[in-house]
């Protein structure tokens, strides 16, 4: 590499390591610290501060502009869902016909079907009382606190390999926009390899690493207004009409009669399925009681308290993105991949697990490295529905203190802060690298 591009990775990695520090050791809220790191990168890498600005404020509208609808109608969703009881209710209902035996594979299924329109966190949040609750009812082996553990993994597993993997979540679904790749193939091939993956480190990796670890008691979470639990058809259908509205508008695409149809370009857009998805939920899980004030203001409330902080963060992690691509990272990479014969899918997957164990949000990660890729997948003609999901493979590795989420599931669960690193950091490992493994083996096939 020439003086230019030494100088443009030493920005990169300063600029990053600056939003970190601030983040980690500073305790400023992510928005803050990776703007500065924007601002440091662009800087350092010799962009006029006037163009670093305007390379700022696009990537925060990008951000924002594109996925902070469907950011806001999934977290409205998620909410009315916990609010109603409505995923307790399946959930609930799903345990209750499984055996001691096969409660594991239910809950697996159970977070893979409840996770698909959710946010992490919100599917942590709605999920994990319910198995907690579950488990306590398990018969004495003698390692109860095993036993539980071996039904809440394969319920943290089956949300990990949704968020990282399948579109509508925020960062598949940037990462779709970004790589000009199709939303129904990336629908595809995420769930026909995450429902592997999700078995391997969910209820396979739980006979291994639960023996001996000690819980204390989790802190759970309940609905906070008194209702009536909508029925559980209710519910499922509320959790998958946009999953089966994005699908059916996608491979209605693939029929030539229907290819030009205005309502099938419709159903397929994220922003209309959730909002129509969200009107219908209203009167379905909440009935006549959807008009009183108590309850509008705690849908609402619930939503935009959780939206703000994310939609901030994303915002920033857009910001850091676009001064990245307006310095030239993304035709540096895609140099070094022509040079050097680098598998686009490693590079995507080792950019983001870079960003991930740096920054520790696996959205900002996504968002960053797709950020840096077209150029490579132009240069390289790599399937863009595979780059996507090696970099949402890459966005889950090694969960670790700079990760919301690893306090997150420590509270939930129960566990130490060791123990947290044995479970749910090797969890998400797991998940990262098989998703690699399978990504790379699925280049061979499409």
């Amino acid at each position: 590499m020439n003086p230019a591009d030494i100088r443009l990775v030493l920005a990169a990695i300063a600029g990053i390591a600056l939003a970190i520090v601030l983040i980690v050791k500073g305790r400023l809220h992510p928005f803050i610290g990776l703007l500065c790191g924007a601002f440091a990168v662009g800087v350092l890498a010799g962009l006029p501060i006037g163009d670093t600005a305007k390379a700022v404020q696009k990537g925060v509208g990008d951000i924002v502009g594109g996925t902070g609808l469907v950011v806001a109608l999934g977290l409205s969703l998620g909410a009315m869902l916990h609010l109603s009881g409505g995923a307790q209710a399946l959930a609930t209902a799903a345990l209750g016909v499984t055996g001691p035996r096969a409660a594991p594979w239910a809950t697996l299924g159970i977070a893979i079907v409840i996770g698909l329109p959710l946010f992490f966190e919100t599917g942590l949040v709605l999920l994990l009382p319910i198995v907690v609750a579950a488990a306590r009812a398990l018969p004495d082996d003698g390692d109860r606190d095993a036993a539980k553990l071996r039904m809440i993994m394969p319920a943290l597993a089956g949300l990990g390999v949704v968020h990282a993997l399948v579109p509508p979540h925020p960062g598949p679904l940037l990462a779709v926009e970004a790589l000009n790749a199709s939303l129904g193939l990336t629908m595809l091939y995420g769930i026909a390899i995450a429902i592997p993956i999700a078995i391997l480190a969910g209820p396979v990796l739980a006979r291994f690493v639960t023996p001996g670890v000690k819980l204390t008691e989790p802190v759970l979470s309940d609905p906070v207004v008194d209702l009536v639990t909508p029925s559980r058809g209710a519910a499922l259908f509320i959790v998958l009409l946009p999953i089966v509205l994005i699908a059916a508008g996608e491979l209605g695409k693939l029929v030539p009669a229907l290819a030009d149809a205005a309502w099938l370009a419709a159903a397929s857009n994220p922003v209309l399925a959730l909002l129509v998805t969200n009107l219908l939920a209203l009167p379905l899980l909440f009935g006549r009681r959807l008009r009183e004030a108590v309850i509008q203001d705690a849908i609402w409330h619930e939503t935009m308290e959780a939206a703000g902080a994310i939609l901030l963060a994303i915002g920033a992690g857009g910001a850091l993105k676009q001064v990245l691509v307006s310095a030239g990272l993304s035709d540096l990479l895609a140099r070094v991949v022509m040079m050097y014969a680098i598998s686009p899918l490693l590079l995507g997957w080792l950019v983001a697990v870079g960003i991930r164990l740096a920054a520790g949000s696996a959205t900002v990660a996504t968002i960053t490295a797709v950020g840096v890729m077209p150029g490579v997948v132009a240069a390289s003609g790599a399937s863009p529905e595979l780059v996507v999901l090696a970099i949402g493979a890459g966005s889950v590795f090694f969960s670790h203190v700079n990760d919301p989420g690893f306090w997150l599931v420590k509270s939930y669960v129960g566990t130490s802060t060791a123990d947290t690193f044995r479970t749910w950091s090797l969890l998400e490992t797991v998940i990262s690298v098989a998703g690699l493994a399978m990504v790379v083996a699925l280049s061979y096939v499409v």
